[in-house]
């Protein structure tokens, strides 16, 4: 029995020749999972060249210090050590805390990385995401990760950063699970202000989409950009469609799309409803299609292929946000009827049927093969 995972998988790099003629390659595999039932597992593999050139003496040996040579070997070894757990570098007992925010629930993240009480680090916010947010929020009992930042608004600067790299499953108990590339003399790319920083939330709504719902309701449809022209004031069909309209301004309607057409049922399984984010005196009449628009972008739909590439997408535009089944005896709170409120409730969802404009994705350019929707 073993707690081991993929990401701890024992690993070597081998070098050639002598240390002096280094070249070495970084490999750091990063595997992540979509949800059930449609499980999907990606691998991607970043590959860093790593040199240290020749340390035979210079002509002039007065322009380079003596341990130049030995002084890049030890970064390039640093920068070739595999992705370690944060505990076993300073201890499973490590404590992290946020500091500089306008209340408990933000700021920036501070890992205690000694055992004096003013021994606190930051980390360089390169990567930093919500994954790792929602570890901390968890680990500190402050709920869920509303935001992860990279950002010095709450403080702190480069000359205490600790650690980087820092990669979760967003599935660990403490921060000390997660991985991390460097610690101490710590390079972190970007701008100045690239410091790890959270917004947690007691309460979020959680949209989860019907993936059952989706394969049982995916068909194709053949359609005239004729059909189609209130969708393509939307921007609901890929760029080769606007181009043929460019192209041949007579008879571009007779074209036909392919589309992927679905039902996108979405559910709330959080805790508190969904809202839209802007209110409601500032949303968008559409006047070809007659509705409002509550949000601009509700959901993104892509095709990826099998490289990882994402070849086509789609997105949907919120016009009717509302509670169209709902369980746990919850009542429904939000109807889209005569101008109403518009949201989803905790334990309700929201479908948009297969039917509706600009529920597809436009697949037209796409060539035959195998995809992940």
């Amino acid at each position: 029995i073993s707690d081991c995972e993929e990401s701890e998988a024992a690993g070597v790099i081998c070098k050639p020749g002598p240390l002096s003629r280094l070249t070495a390659q970084r490999t750091t595999t990063t595997t992540t999972t979509t949800m059930s039932p449609l499980t999907t597992t990606t691998t991607r593999a970043i590959r860093t060249p790593l040199s240290v050139g020749q340390t035979a003496k210079p002509e002039n040996s007065s322009a380079i210090p003596a341990d130049a040579s030995s002084a890049a070997t030890k970064r390039v070894q640093q920068d070739m050590a595999p992705a370690m757990r944060i505990k076993d570098i300073i201890g499973s007992k490590g404590k992290i805390r946020l500091r500089g925010g306008r209340s408990k629930e933000e700021g920036r993240v501070e890992v205690k990385i000694g055992n004096n009480a003013n021994d606190w680090g930051l980390i360089c916010g390169d990567g930093w995401s919500l994954f790792e947010a929602g570890v901390v929020c968890r680990e500190l009992k402050l709920g869920y990760a509303q935001n992860a930042l990279q950002t010095d608004f709450f403080g702190g600067n480069r000359s205490s950063l600790a650690l980087s790299g820092v990669k979760c499953h967003g599935s660990e108990k403490s921060l000390m699970d997660c991985l991390h590339d460097r610690f101490g003399a710590v390079s972190c790319p970007g701008n100045a202000n690239n410091i790890a920083t959270v917004v947690c939330a007691s309460e979020m709504a959680d949209l989860v989409p019907d993936a059952q719902e989706m394969m049982r309701t995916a068909h194709l449809e053949d359609r005239q950009l004729f059909f189609l022209q209130c969708a393509m004031e939307e921007n609901c069909l890929a760029a080769s469609a606007y181009q043929v309209q460019k192209d041949d301004p007579y008879g571009w309607h007779l074209e036909t799309r392919r589309l992927l057409r679905f039902t996108a049922r979405i559910a709330n399984m959080g805790t508190a409803d969904f809202k839209p984010f802007i209110p409601k005196h500032m949303w968008e009449w559409h006047a070809c299609h007659m509705h409002y628009h509550s949000m601009e972008v509700f959901a993104h739909f892509d095709i990826i292929n099998s490289l990882g590439v994402k070849v086509a997408e789609g997105h949907k535009a919120s016009f009717c946000l509302e509670d169209n089944q709902c369980t746990h005896n919850t009542e429904p709170v939000y109807k889209c009827a005569n101008y109403g409120d518009q949201g989803i409730s905790v334990n309700c969802t929201d479908t948009y049927h297969h039917n509706i404009d600009c529920q597809w994705i436009d697949i037209t350019d796409i060539d035959p093969g195998i995809y992940t929707f």
